[in-house]
């Protein structure tokens, strides 16, 4: 018997938006941020859902995130934007850079905004797919200070630095790619090391550099596919903190101590290419052509991108947004710290 608490979407993005308010964030701040957050839980990917709201406190407590800071956009020309997040809400960022990348595609047919000084983003997909509910592919990645391991490193060398890639179709949803450059997230490895169960070799290394299978030796974690994942990490961490100004690697690396992260948002306009219709039929053109292919024995069909995601929030949508009761715990408790009124969890209607 399932025993997690479930909720409705628009109730946990009310719960986690006012006990953001309550820390300091501006209300429409606090809104962007939630609805991040949300967006991550009806699509699965809980480990950026609000099980952050109680980390996202405790940065703000310790200074690292400047909940009351606003985007300022340091430049625009042609295609090109530079904006500073101050040190504010990830997730507002972002979703300015997304804007201004969109806003630059409509006047030259592709925009790519650089946003220096954010702070963790969540779930990058969510504004690529900003960009391809405006009928653009849309490409988002972020950057931050070392957290993986470089091939032969003894210990963290580049981040886990994500990429999302957007495109949209004319009848079906669009394409979604969202993956860090990790061939774990830490939170796949803190689950084996709370549930005593082994991980795979590749996941991690110890504080000898060496890959272990076991979840509580692991000092960094490795990266997806050895050099190709530690070099596409290397290469965004070139193209959002480089190009900011604001690099995150070397000075981490030199022993310089700091909370850095920056992002890219780009997004592209099909209708320079042709007939943004035509292309948009292409897309599903494609995942029809993918998906009829034979199937190896006992898989039941071939997945394109984002289709698991979107089957969940189908499911959630309806059945609402299960919470792990040590998380929930974490919100009662936040929540009665600031005074925020609790949601109640939705009666079993499946």
């Amino acid at each position: 018997m399932d025993t997690q608490p479930r909720f409705a979407a628009a109730a946990l993005q009310n719960l986690a938006r006012d006990i953001l308010a309550a820390a300091g964030t501006p209300r429409e701040a606090a809104s962007i941020w939630a609805e991040t957050l949300v967006w991550a839980n009806l699509r699965g990917v809980d480990s950026h859902g609000v099980m952050r709201v109680p980390r996202y406190l405790e940065q703000i407590a310790a200074g690292w995130i400047h909940p009351a800071a606003e985007v300022r956009l340091l430049k625009s020309s042609g295609a090109i934007a530079l904006i500073d997040g101050g040190g504010g809400p990830g997730p507002v960022a972002m979703r300015r850079a997304m804007d201004e990348a969109i806003a630059a595609a409509r006047r030259v047919h592709v925009g790519w905004c650089v946003a220096r000084r954010i702070t963790h983003a969540g779930a990058v997909g969510h504004f690529a797919l900003r960009a391809a509910e405006q009928g653009m592919a849309g490409l988002v990645m972020t950057a931050s200070i070392p957290l993986m391991a470089w091939p032969g490193s003894r210990g963290a060398v580049v981040s886990t630095n994500p990429i999302a890639i957007a495109m949209p179709a004319a009848r079906r949803a669009p394409l979604l790619i969202d993956l860090a450059t990790a061939t774990a997230a830490l939170g796949k490895v803190l689950n084996a090391r709370n549930s005593g169960m082994p991980i795979p070799p590749d996941w991690g290394i110890d504080a000898a550099g060496r890959p272990t299978t076991d979840a509580a030796a692991v000092a960094t974690l490795q990266p997806m596919a050895g050099y190709k994942g530690a070099g596409l990490s290397l290469m965004i961490e070139c193209l959002a903190s480089l190009a900011a100004g604001n690099p995150a690697l070397a000075p981490a690396l030199r022993g310089e101590a700091a909370y850095v992260m920056n992002g890219v948002a780009i997004a592209v306009d099909l209708a320079a290419f042709g007939d943004a219709a035509a292309i948009r039929e292409s897309v599903d053109d494609l995942a029809v052509a993918v998906a009829a292919q034979p199937r190896a024995e006992g898989v039941e069909a071939l997945a394109l991108p984002g289709e698991r995601g979107d089957a969940i929030l189908r499911r959630r949508s309806a059945e609402g947004i299960p919470l792990a009761p040590a998380v929930w715990a974490q919100l009662q408790e936040a929540a009665e710290r600031h005074g925020v009124a609790l949601p109640s969890p939705l009666t079993d209607r499946r």
